[in-house]
């Protein structure tokens, strides 16, 4: 078996070198101060980091255009953007987006992905569909992850002409060769927007390219004609995904759940939670706590709370999702001693549930003459990080 010690020293001195690093630069500073001295400057990452004026942020990320220390940490490029266009400072963002193409890192197709993000994330459509179109002035070879960057892009201010004609006229004219994830990109936004047949429709067109749907293809399909009580539509895609071969994943398992437990057949989505490890299909937290709630919502508590016993037989732990699922149902099913319990040991670990299962399981607990355990809970409630507002507060002490 291989031993963990040399992996603990390594990060014991990993650990011991960095803050001897960082200890040593603030002597340094502390010293030339003391002897009358010039400072030494701070990297160019925390200067990035702590500048709040814009024009000064600006100013100095344009001197550090060629630190690949500063142009290669994704972190301090895109807070950099993020914070320019917070302010509204676009001619600054495109300022020093252009002036990136022109220096060697614009001949790297990964680098203009880059900036073609960020131009969309900014806001700045224009500017980012031009990088696209003007990759090869700047000596940069254009695929289909450059494509697929300007398609995301023209999604998060989706139209759907515009989107359709990129799809199906850009490829031809820039040499692309368009893959799943073109259609995947497309096929989300026309859900997004609500146009399921033209989704539907253009899943249907990957065939001409030589392309078949993926599980991401059907999974997204699937939801969204669930979503919008299309059922009969999506329950036909969940049969011609098995039909064609194509091996759902848990999101898919966990969309065809939901559907189940929208639809009040929890017993139903109970077999399918049963099936799953069968199948070679692990469930996760979120698939127990659709299927609790399921149960709940179609009037068997007690199946509810099997199921939530055989999760923890199975080695998952709740989260604060089911947690909150779990005492709320349980104070609408008039079980408070045992909600009491729950919401106790969920604030103990800093999670706590929403203002109204609170309130439901104080007002269960004080008609039931357990004022001792409302204490408890509110308590614990006074300690929440970051607190209740005074009004919220009040509003649970006046169930006391």
């Amino acid at each position: 078996m291989l031993s963990l010690r040399p992996i603990r020293r390594f990060c014991h001195s990993s650990s011991f070198i960095a803050t001897g690093v960082a200890s040593s630069f603030q002597a340094r500073i502390e010293s030339n101060q003391i002897q009358g001295l010039k400072p030494l400057e701070q990297p160019a990452l925390v200067k990035l980091k702590s500048e709040r004026d814009p024009e000064k942020l600006f100013e100095l990320f344009k001197a550090n255009a060629t630190n690949s220390l500063v142009i290669e940490n994704r972190f301090a490029f895109e807070d950099t953007v993020s914070r320019l266009a917070g302010a509204r400072r676009f001619d600054f963002i495109e300022e020093l987006l252009e002036q990136q193409k022109t220096l060697p890192q614009g001949r790297r197709e990964g680098f203009i992905v880059r900036i073609i993000m960020l131009y969309g994330k900014a806001g700045m459509m224009e500017q980012a569909l031009d990088t696209f179109y003007n990759m090869d002035s700047y000596g940069c070879k254009r695929t289909v992850k450059s494509f697929n960057a300007a398609l995301k892009v023209l999604t998060l201010k989706p139209v759907l002409r515009t989107i359709q004609e990129f799809l199906l006229d850009v490829p031809a004219k820039y040499g692309v060769e368009i893959d799943a994830v073109s259609f995947n990109i497309v096929i989300k936004s026309f859900c997004e927007m609500g146009f399921l047949d033209k989704a539907y429709l253009t899943m249907m067109q990957m065939e001409r390219y030589g392309l078949k749907p993926d599980v991401v293809t059907y999974t997204t399909l699937i939801s969204a004609f669930y979503k919008h009580e299309r059922y009969v539509i999506g329950n036909g895609l969940w049969n011609l995904m098995v039909l064609k071969g194509c091996r759902p994943n848990l999101t898919t398992f966990n969309v065809r759940i939901q559907f189940l437990v929208h639809t009040r057949r929890a017993w139903d989505a109970n077999d399918l939670l049963l099936l799953m490890p069968k199948l070679q299909m692990e469930p996760d937290t979120v698939t127990y706590n659709l299927v609790i709630k399921g149960f709940f919502v179609a009037g068997f508590p007690e199946m509810a709370e099997r199921v939530y016993t055989a999760m923890h037989g199975k080695g998952y732990k709740p989260n604060v999702k089911i947690y909150q699922t779990m005492i709320h149902y349980l104070c609408k099913a008039g079980k408070f001693d045992l909600a009491y319990t729950m919401c106790k040991d969920c604030m103990r670990k800093k999670w706590y549930p929403n203002l109204d299962t609170v309130g439901m399981l104080l007002d269960g607990l004080v008609k039931k003459g357990e004022i001792d355990q409302a204490k408890v809970i509110m308590a614990l409630v006074h300690k929440r990080v970051p607190p209740f507002s005074s009004k919220q507060l009040l509003s649970l002490k006046s169930i006391l």
